[in-house]
């Protein structure tokens, strides 16, 4: 087990406080900090106390970190990566590919010769990128496609005649090929209607947002959208959308296909070790619609807010994922020493208080936003937690 140093990134969504306070760092930050990457991703891997990069490591001896069985399920590499996100600015609208999709899309754009970190290039990686989220604060975001009959009742209690036209193809057929039809229609509008459909549609939402209704917090969420995204087709795609808002310590889970947007707050994000995003709007970044359509599961459903199953004294949020798995401790000093789950390699987070991981020579002190890396062999761990309140994460991959 190891002490890591964990890379920042800066987009523009990000707060200035949430990183700079858990890190221990000067706050507000000099700029925005959205996520922190803890894991072996090779776009930005996170680096042993030794100065050794994870993924360097990784490289050097697959075996002896992930173990024999795990290196050669995950081909020597880590499956899992790990962040702390920290969103001040709703992120762009987007959903990530299946793993087929995602390995035929990787092989066309390297045929096509687009470099990997070109602006334009949708897959930068062979890999499919499922994600569970698991808040830290008050978390708000858009996943998934609402019931078709909900969204009916939004877009009549909108009342708003410029979208009668387009209303009508999910009211005529009220299913996933209704909202297939209805979301393309609006993302693939030429810009000189968005100019006068989404200022409608912001007319539609001052109403009900002064209304005291059922669709209040939806109507609001728009309003922000088109505020920051004046005549974007993400702010009609909002409207289609789940309004999620999740409490400390729950979490929602992001299958391939899965449009969404996080919309503000801080939360733990652990998902299959990919950086394969396709947009849909509400960013000045690459937008390709045609590609997001091939991959978008359009099936609607209210999504499954997880609080985690007991596992002894930890909490863990199980997906139907094999390349990873959260489990989360509430500690204190009264509760002694508490087993640290064995099985692969793992990432073990402080996110409040303070405690000391033990193994059988050696102990480390975990202070909040220290994280430490467990190789395979790292096994008959404890934890003590040493202040009121304490809380940890521990990452792994869900074989076991």
């Amino acid at each position: 087990m190891e002490l890591l140093d964990n890379p920042i990134r800066p987009y523009a969504w990000g707060s200035r406080t949430v990183l700079a306070e858990l890190l221990g760092h000067e706050s507000p930050s000099p700029h925005p900090e959205a996520e922190m990457w803890l894991g072996a991703h090779p776009g930005d891997p996170s680096r042993l106390r030794s100065g050794e990069s994870l993924l360097d490591a990784l490289c050097a001896d697959p075996e002896g970190l992930l173990g024999a069985d795990r290196a050669r399920k995950w081909d020597g590499k880590l499956p899992f990566l790990l962040k702390v996100l920290a969103a001040d600015e709703p992120l762009s609208l987007q959903a990530h590919p299946s793993l087929d999709q995602a390995r035929v899309g990787f092989e066309r754009e390297e045929r096509a010769g687009i470099a990997r970190d070109a602006p334009e290039r949708n897959y930068r990686d062979p890999n499919h990128k499922p994600e569970l989220l698991c808040a830290l604060t008050e978390f708000h975001a858009l996943v998934g496609f609402r019931p078709p009959e909900k969204t009916v009742e939004l877009l009549a209690a909108l009342a708003v005649p410029e979208l009668d036209a387009y209303s009508q193809l999910l009211t005529a057929q009220p299913d996933a090929n209704g909202l297939r039809a209805l979301f393309t229609t609006w993302i693939t509008l030429p810009q000189s209607v968005l100019d006068t459909l989404v200022p409608a549609l912001q007319a539609g939402c001052v109403r009900l947002a002064a209304a005291d209704g059922p669709f209040k917090a939806e109507a609001r969420t728009v309003l922000e959208l088109s505020e920051r995204y004046p005549g974007d087709a993400g702010v009609l795609a909002a409207v289609l959308l789940n309004r999620v808002t999740l409490q400390p310590g729950e979490a929602v889970y992001l299958p391939a296909g899965n449009l969404h947007a996080y919309l503000e707050g801080a939360g733990i994000e652990v998902m299959a070790s990919s950086d394969n995003v396709l947009r849909g709007g509400l960013t000045p970044k690459h937008v390709d619609v045609p590609e997001l359509l091939r991959v978008l599961d359009f099936h609607a459903a209210v999504p499954p807010v997880l609080t985690g199953t007991p596992d002894g004294a930890w909490l863990r949020y199980d997906t139907p994922f094999e390349e990873f798995l959260l489990r989360r401790l509430e500690g204190d000093p009264a509760a002694g020493l508490v087993a640290v789950p064995d099985g692969g390699p793992r990432i073990v987070l402080c996110t409040r208080g303070a405690a000391v991981l033990r193994g059988r020579d050696e102990q480390l002190d975990l202070h909040r936003g220290a994280s430490a890396w467990l190789g395979a062999d790292d096994t008959g761990l404890t934890v003590e937690a040493v202040e009121q309140n304490t809380q940890l994460f521990l990452a792994g991959d869900g074989l076991d």
